[in-house]
């Protein structure tokens, strides 16, 4: 079924305010003949009547639908491509007690072979893409923020760290009632700071958070990356650039993403990504970690029967490894949610100041970062050899970290230069569409079970994307020598809409 232009995400008549639940199921009926689908969302105030349409036409009896008109309607066959992301292998891998190779070669055997689809690809390889162009960006709004001000800005905040650090190292020698006292008097900076819009940036692939900032929060817009997500560059990719390599117009090529998170399903149909040219969407259906596990189920297949399959050459970032000359599956350093801050720390730290050595984690291999109140808040400093701070970037996850974020911005307080943002508390490996913990809770908390989904996602060695090969070389050819280029920022970047709404105050909400 192709998206309707006409029907666009600014139809918000029956705009409700955000719930108060993190992650709220939201029943949406699709038709009389098909009973309910039942979705959560990161928070249901973002689903409104036309959203919940286009979401509708998202589920595996629309996959089901395309592949039998291929076999029944040649005059209407379409190919059909898979994408799979590495949060979701992981969530399948820990409840089949699976590595993450064998869960994607699996995969691989159950859509093509079982189902008749043609492609499987990886988005780790279109989170690549993603990780350079939001590192990219960066570097192109800190040099704008420094060029307008910025310094100025930076050298009051300088002085506020070394209060602080002053302030714990006197802490340590006082009662507890003056140690919170002095805490408190040492958060606070001058509220009359310039806060400007190119900093801090904001990550974009959580479309959660995204839709919670455009109907609720205007003014942080411009403060978020508009670098594609991994799943809209493999969309790109896909109708682009493997349509013109195969000679297939992009509307006879039907693209599923696996994603972790249902709020994704909200992000392929952003009028943003409609190709009207072609009519067709960069990314058709988006299907969770626990809707393809229900496929097994509709299928009568015993994932573990299934047979390991050959990987698509295209899209994927597998190699030989040298050490064991076997194949190896490769992922990307840093957290289970892409890896988009401790890349752009690095890159930025070389790219602005020559520093070539930043860890993979700033926060465990060094001590230039602290854990905020609780574990979805982190912070992380880059220093300079005489203990200045060069960059502070943070980590957000979770709607009550996420408000304190934007007061901050609001107010012109907030001294981060980049925050990783995420709706779910845990970030991806903890997304709504995830497999539930198939363990009593005597056997494995719930906290176990994503620390467990979290290993093995961590378990794939890490590749930077500047050694990534295949990328460079589809870069090239694809997007050419002008990475600033009007053709390049069409395929690559996006844009974002505010949404005014009557909320008395939506920085009150309690989630």
């Amino acid at each position: 079924m192709a998206f309707s232009s006409a029907l666009v995400l600014t139809d918000l008549n029956d705009y409700i305010a955000p719930s108060q639940a993190c992650i709220k199921p939201v029943e949406i009926k699709k038709s009389e003949n098909s009973g309910p689908v039942q979705t959560r969302f990161s928070h249901s105030g973002c689903v409104t009547s036309a959203e919940s349409v286009l979401i509708s036409m998202q589920s595996q009896e629309e996959l089901y639908g395309i592949l039998k008109t291929n076999l029944t309607d040649p005059g209407k066959h379409r190919t059909v491509v898979v994408s799979i992301s590495p949060q979701s292998r992981a969530s399948i891998a820990a409840k089949y007690n699976m590595t993450p190779l064998s869960v994607h070669q699996r995969l691989v055997s159950f859509f093509k072979h079982h189902l008749g689809v043609h492609h499987v690809f990886d988005t780790s390889f279109s989170r690549d893409l993603a990780l350079v162009e939001a590192a990219r960006e960066f570097v192109e709004r800190f040099r704008l923020y420094m060029a307008n001000g910025g310094d100025k800005i930076e050298a009051s905040f300088q002085q506020q760290f070394e209060m602080e650090q002053q302030q714990q190292q006197q802490q340590q020698q006082q009662t507890p009632d003056r140690r919170a006292r002095r805490r408190k008097a040492g958060t606070e900076i001058s509220g009359n700071q310039q806060q400007q819009q190119h900093i801090p940036m904001l990550a974009s692939s959580c479309p959660g958070w995204v839709c919670y900032a455009e109907k609720t929060h205007g003014a942080v817009i411009p403060h978020i990356a508009t670098a594609k997500s991994p799943q809209q560059m493999m969309g790109s990719l896909i109708k682009d650039y493997l349509a013109k390599k195969t000679d297939t117009p992009p509307n006879a090529i039907y693209h599923v993403a696996i994603m972790p998170c249902y709020d994704k399903k909200l992000e392929a149909s952003r009028p943003d990504f409609f190709l009207e040219e072609f009519d067709t969407r960069e990314v058709d259906c988006v299907l969770t970690t626990g809707e393809v596990e229900k496929m097994f189920q509709e299928q009568g297949i015993d994932f573990h029967h299934v047979p390991e399959a050959q990987v698509d050459d295209m899209f994927n970032k597998m190699a030989i490894d040298p050490v064991s000359h076997v194949t190896a599956l490769y992922g990307t350093s840093g957290s289970s949610s892409g890896g988009f801050l401790e890349y752009i720390m690095a890159t930025a730290a070389r790219e602005l100041y020559g520093i070539q050595d930043v860890p993979a984690d700033p926060l465990r291999d060094n001590n230039n970062g602290r854990m905020g109140k609780n574990a979805d808040v982190r912070e992380y400093f880059l220093l300079a050899d005489d203990g200045r701070v060069l960059l502070r970037f943070a980590t957000a996850f979770g709607f009550r970290n996420i408000q304190n974020i934007v007061r901050k911005i609001k107010t012109g307080k907030c001294s981060y230069h980049y925050v990783e943002v995420m709706a779910c508390p845990g970030g991806c490996a903890n997304g709504g569409g995830q497999l539930a913990n198939p363990n009593a809770e005597e056997v494995m908390s719930a906290k176990d079970w994503l620390n467990r989904v979290e290993n093995i996602y961590q378990s794939v060695p890490g590749v930077a994307p500047e050694q990534n090969e295949m990328i460079k070389t589809i870069y090239r050819e694809w997007i050419g020598d002008d990475p600033t280029s009007d053709r390049a920022k069409r395929l690559l970047r996006t844009q974002y809409h505010a949404v005014t709404q009557h909320l008395a105050n939506p920085l009150a909400t309690k989630w």
